[in-house]
């Protein structure tokens, strides 16, 4: 096996050789140049009937229920309504331990509440948003017999 790959290699680079030798011969051959007339540049402009278009086919579709896609969008906003002033509460209980978290999420489940989880340095904050201050001021009595201090507020929003 190796006396076959110790002849097979220069073989192979010599077949890439002669290769190489008899394509650098063929494209620089010894043919004469004929000297002829310069090229000339043919100006026939020839006015062809204007032709439809592919994309005129897109404009005169009538399938129903499709429309092709578009690069325009226009959006119209009715900003005349007036926006009704609601009052929306936010309570916020600090949450010290993995316990409280569980009594937490359960309360808030059987009250159909939802809710936001803030995790930072201090510890875990629970944030809710509700329009309904007494289902609030329920839920804070019932956390407190889970000890979770809970503070209900206004809430404003800032942009």
């Amino acid at each position: 096996m190796q006396t076959v790959l110790k002849w097979l290699t220069p073989a192979i680079a010599l077949g890439v050789a002669v290769f190489i030798l008899f394509f650098l011969i063929s494209i620089n051959s010894q043919e004469p140049i004929v000297d002829g007339e310069p090229l000339a540049l043919e100006t026939n402009l020839v006015q062809k009937n204007p032709e439809k278009m592919w994309l005129n086919h897109f404009s005169e579709s009538e399938r129903k229920g499709y429309s092709y896609p578009v690069n325009e969008v226009y959006v119209k906003l009715d900003l005349d309504e007036k926006i009704t002033k609601t009052k929306t509460y936010k309570l916020s209980a600090k949450v010290k331990d993995p316990y409280q978290l569980f009594c937490l999420k359960e309360e808030l489940r059987g009250h159909q509440l939802k809710y936001y989880l803030k995790k930072d340095k201090q510890g875990i904050d629970l944030l809710i948003y509700s329009q309904n201050v007494d289902k609030l001021n329920n839920l804070v009595k019932v956390l407190k017999n889970y000890k979770i201090q809970a503070q209900i507020g206004l809430f404003k929003e800032e942009y």
